[in-house]
């Protein structure tokens, strides 16, 4: 008999063209898994990709997401990573395995789900079995969808490059998903945390949760509060979220021959800032392009480890997956996940 499912598609460019479509339930081919989704977790990337692409060559109808959790429902001839059953994650980019990223200088893209590969807003997926990991058995599935690339860009900026140390003073940037785990991250390994943002109620929530200073950056130069703070040392790590101008505000705070990953383009695509902090400093300036998936799977084993909770700032059901586009808008304190 055949079954029927449901996934959210666009047939052109536009959040408001989201139409929830049907079609019949993938099989898994010969190396492939069918996976039941339970969670996806959404990204500022996934509204930029729905608005124009990103510059990517994107197929119609194009399935928005790149973050999920689920359960194996059937594997196909020669699957060896998984059973039917077993709870998984998907990989953000599953071309990029370890080490170098794949591409090249001219042509420096990637292959994440949700842009050149397939998305997953659909009820079931029936993917390669190299593109998932097994979830983390200490999250539930909602918490699991945040890692693949809010979870694993943190981890890859302070751990896998930054070689993040006990008492390394680390500047967070915000508190959306990236943020937050930046924080999380940095207290289990021992460092100094301060987290800016203009929000004071979203500052006394990040000092909940274990931030050791906030910075209100409506109210004062958050830059000269970091020097400070750290007694003129400067931050050893800064998540760089915004870019533009404010790379120049982060050259300021950074201590010298520090670390500056920047990951996010709030403030626009062009990078500004004084050269004499970049030459007299010698700071690493590291772009974060998420991670590979060995660096997922090292944060998973720390997930199980530490027990860090993803903070999730709201959960909606799957008929409501334009309502959750629509919250990260709004400045979620976290995540926002979609439930199927």
């Amino acid at each position: 008999m055949t079954r029927w499912m449901k996934e959210w598609t666009i047939d052109r460019f536009g959040a408001q063209n989201l139409r929830l479509s049907e079609r019949t339930v993938p099989e898994a081919g010969p190396g492939e898994v069918l996976v039941r989704t339970t969670a996806v977790s959404l990204n500022f990337r996934d509204k930029l990709v729905l608005e124009n692409g990103m510059g990517m060559p994107i197929a119609f109808p194009f399935v928005p997401g790149s973050d999920m959790a689920g359960v194996v429902e059937a594997v196909g001839s020669g699957v060896t990573r998984f059973r039917t059953g077993d709870r998984v994650i998907s990989v953000f980019d599953p071309t990029w395995l370890d080490g170098q990223k794949p591409g090249t200088a001219r042509y420096p893209t990637s292959f994440a789900l949700g842009g050149l590969n397939p998305g997953v807003a659909s009820q079931y997926v029936a993917f390669p079995e190299g593109w998932f990991l097994h979830a983390p058995a200490s999250l539930d599935d909602g918490e699991a969808s945040t890692l693949p690339c809010a979870g694993v860009t943190a981890w890859f900026a302070l751990v896998e490059k930054g070689h993040l140390r006990a008492g390394d003073r680390v500047v967070v940037q915000g508190t959306g998903g990236v943020s937050l785990f930046g924080l999380q991250i940095a207290k289990a390994h021992g460092a100094e945390v301060i987290v800016t943002s203009g929000s004071q109620d979203k500052l006394d929530r990040a000092r909940a949760l274990g931030a050791d200073h906030g910075i209100n950056r409506l109210m004062d130069d958050w830059a000269e509060r970091v020097l400070e703070i750290t007694g003129d040392h400067g931050a050893d790590h800064i998540l760089e979220l915004a870019s533009g101008t404010n790379l120049g505000k982060s050259l300021q705070a950074v201590a010298m021959q520090g670390r500056i990953s920047v990951i996010g383009v709030l403030e626009g695509g062009e990078l500004s800032t004084p050269a004499p902090f970049v030459l007299l400093k010698s700071p690493v300036i590291q772009g974060i392009g998420v991670g590979h998936r060995r660096a997922l799977e090292d944060l998973v084993g720390a997930i199980d480890r530490t027990r860090i909770k993803p903070v999730i700032d709201a959960r909606y059901p799957f008929e409501q997956f334009r309502e959750a586009l629509a919250h990260l808008d709004r400045g979620p304190f976290g995540k926002v996940v979609v439930e199927f």
